[in-house]
């Protein structure tokens, strides 16, 4: 697979947000071409939120990219939204299309995508959908899948989110966690650029990446980024994209260090037992959840108390705390069991009611 880690080795892309002029482009390449990178990146037709903004030289630049093939023996990939720009890029000996998160997010501009493609096997990555649906994201991935193409691997770019955070987009790890554990065997490469937002936490993320066995990185290098015509907060020059790179520590999936796998094996049997008192302490709780529940019919009492609710968050982050433990975590387990608590006591209620509406145990997002 393309895509993959090789050799203990991520995959790495790099290049302008924007394909800006032939001489941008051929700078940039020229610079990162000994740096080790897999593919050069660049926007040549360049989705924005708002009309008035640089949207990309189109067409015109394709030919830019084939000289940097020529030039420096780097194979390029470039963004595509629609069946005539796939058709460009083909026509001009692009080697990788990727599908933005703007266009993932669009059944029908994915279906049309795939339709282009269908009979020509080039590599193709996905991006995830501008909102967390993971569902949406596989959804795109199977579409270029199921038109024959053999190669394809996604994209981590981060999600849209209202509260705002240090991430341009929020990185929403579980999300990519989740697709990985359906599709074991697809690539996943991190843009760490767009998640981060600007340059400061560009390290930090991809480290985050390849701890997380991520196969590679996509990163935006300028090499002007403060005059850059798109997203110059987030670019960087190629010598400080080789002072980046230099610094990763990729690290390996397992070993044959049997000392190394007799020891973790001891302590994920700890692991299991642990788990086992978790769910046998969470089924306690959901047996006392529906006595409450059975209390409230008998005195015809609300379910959802909110007093108590914010009762029961505040102390959970307060003794969180006080064991080290994360208070969005704390925020995300407790309105887990929460809402498992409702649920048993709607269960209560619509049995005594004689009704039989099924009751939605578990969110989404979306």
């Amino acid at each position: 697979m393309l895509f993959a880690k090789k050799d203990n080795r991520p995959f790495l892309i790099a290049g302008p947000c924007s394909a800006e002029t032939e001489e941008q482009v051929l700078e940039t390449a020229r610079d990162l071409a000994g740096m080790g990178i897999d593919l050069f990146r660049a926007g040549v037709w360049k989705p924005r939120t708002r009309p008035g903004a640089f949207e990309g030289n189109g067409a015109i630049a394709l030919p830019w990219l084939r000289r940097v093939k020529q030039e420096t023996g780097l194979r390029t990939t470039i963004e595509v939204a629609n069946g005539n720009q796939v058709y460009e890029a083909l026509k001009h000996g692009v080697d990788v299309l990727w599908i933005g998160a703007r266009s993932t997010v669009n059944p029908f501009s994915v279906q049309e995508i795939a339709d282009a493609l269908r009979g020509v096997d080039v590599p193709v990555l996905v991006k995830n959908p501008v909102n967390p649906d993971l569902d949406l994201w596989i959804g795109a991935i199977e579409r270029v899948q199921n038109a024959g193409v053999t190669q394809v691997g996604a994209i981590h770019r981060g999600f849209s989110a209202y509260a705002k955070s240090k991430f341009r987009n929020a990185p929403y790890w579980e999300i990519p966690i989740e697709l990985r554990r359906r599709m074991p065997g697809l690539p996943l490469i991190c843009d760490n650029s767009h998640i981060c937002g600007n340059r400061e936490d560009l390290l930090e993320v991809a480290q985050q990446a390849l701890d997380l066995n991520y196969d590679g990185l996509m990163t935006e290098v300028h090499p002007t980024p403060d005059e850059a015509w798109s997203d110059a907060k987030q670019q960087i020059t190629p010598s400080v994209y080789a002072e980046l790179a230099s610094r990763l520590v990729v690290r390996r999936e397992t070993t044959d260090n049997i000392e190394f796998l007799e020891n973790i094996e001891n302590l994920r049997h700890k692991i299991d037992e642990i788990d086992l008192d978790l769910l046998n302490l969470l089924a306690r709780r959901m047996r006392v959840a529906e006595d409450i529940g059975r209390y409230k019919l008998r005195n015809n009492i609300s379910i959802l108390q909110t007093t108590r609710w914010n009762e029961i968050l505040e102390k959970g982050f307060a003794q969180g705390r006080e064991r080290g433990l994360n208070e969005t975590f704390i925020e995300k387990f407790l309105s887990a069991v929460h809402q498992e608590s409702i649920a048993h006591q709607q269960e209560v209620m619509h049995a005594a009611d004689g009704k039989t509406i099924p009751v939605q145990t578990t969110t989404t997002h979306g």
